[in-house]
């Protein structure tokens, strides 16, 4: 089993934060904490998220309060959501998927809101630049979406006689275009066929199942999705059912039966926005960057073999199983023994107040 963990900070919190923000002094600060999917998929996150606030001095109960919206998968409810933690006049908000930044986003411009996200902050016009993100917006980028190219590599490498290739993708996602681009690209790259199966419910799993025995697709690419991240075990068990040799991003994945997974460290994303949820409430703002030495920047990688839990019933290329992708720490890039994988991204210094 390898293991790679890969994280990118984004720069700085917004570097005007509104009076709201320091208006309970005497009172307890109050965060709203806004996420698309099932609360019960996403207890070990909440844990690392609480661990990351706790580690800037908060705990929920004590010392600040937590006001919760999960949206069950339903992303229709989430502006409603976000604007009643709007009106409640929450100290922060913490916006724990895409599609709930973008909603907390377009609720408030005053409000200092805290992201995770797996595309890219600027493409997706939550910031202006890495750097310096400007307004009221600041998080972690786990770039699951930009590493998609990647998992249709790995894929291709692990079984390289299939010429039919599937990528899965949430219509309603708003990385899904950009995400499909990107794969189509790379598949014309390694002389692949590629067909998009679409899923927005999980009612749909089946079917793509079922198309994809039709297409003979030789292998599958789960693209970056809550839904997806939600139902990790279950696509993993129908692609084990099939035996269609499928990577995902999340670890849970490969544990749950799937043949590989690629992709961001979760439990390690949440902590960082913990984090950066306890430094807003402790009154700080972005530094300038001041250079090289303002900045602080760590690209890491996760990877897990199904091999090594569940065996799957496909052919797998031996020698690519034994491929040595060993964990590096570089200010600028991440290199595996088959070339460079992700450019980091710098976080700018935050400064109190």
């Amino acid at each position: 089993m390898r293991r790679r963990e890969f994280i990118c900070f984004i720069g700085g919190v917004a570097a005007t934060w509104p009076l709201a923000a320091r208006a309970q002094q005497s009172a307890m600060p109050v965060i709203g904490f806004i996420n698309a999917a099932p609360a019960q998929s996403y207890g070990p996150q909440l844990a690392a998220f609480l661990k990351g606030l706790d580690e800037k001095g908060y705990v929920d109960g004590r010392n600040v309060t937590i006001e919760y919206r999960w949206a069950e998968g339903h992303i229709d409810r989430l502006p409603s959501m976000a604007a009643d933690l709007v009106r409640r006049q929450v100290t922060v908000i913490a916006a724990t998927t895409t599609q709930a930044v973008l909603a907390a986003k377009a609720a408030t411009t005053a409000i200092p809101i805290v992201f995770t996200t797996v595309g890219d902050p600027v493409q997706l016009h939550l910031v202006t630049s890495l750097n310096r993100p400007g307004g009221n917006v600041t998080g972690v980028t786990q770039l699951n979406v930009e590493v998609a190219p990647k998992r249709l590599e790995l894929l291709h490498e692990l079984v390289p006689k299939a010429s039919v290739v599937a990528l899965l993708a949430n219509p309603t996602n708003p990385n899904a275009e950009t995400n499909t681009k990107e794969m189509q690209a790379a598949a014309r790259t390694l002389g692949l066929e590629l067909h998009v199966l679409n899923a927005s419910a999980e009612r749909d799993f089946d079917a793509v199942f079922a198309k994809l025995i039709q297409l003979r697709a030789g292998g599958l690419v789960i693209g970056a999705d809550t839904l997806f991240a939600s139902r990790s075990d279950q696509l993993a068990a129908l692609a084990l059912r099939h035996a269609v040799p499928t990577i995902y991003q999340g670890r849970d994945f490969a544990v749950a039966g799937g043949l590989l997974s690629y992709g961001t460290d979760f439990r390690e994303t949440y902590r960082l926005a913990g984090n950066y949820t306890g430094r807003v409430l402790n009154g700080e703002k972005p530094a300038d960057p001041a250079g090289p030495a303002g900045h602080q920047s760590r690209v890491l990688h996760q990877s897990e073999d199904g091999q090594s839990a569940r065996p799957q019933r496909a052919s797998v290329d031996a020698s690519a199983r034994g491929r040595d992708d060993r964990m590096r720490r570089c200010p600028l890039l991440a290199q595996s023994r088959h070339g460079p994988l992700r450019r980091s991204c710098p976080l700018s210094g935050l400064k109190r107040t």
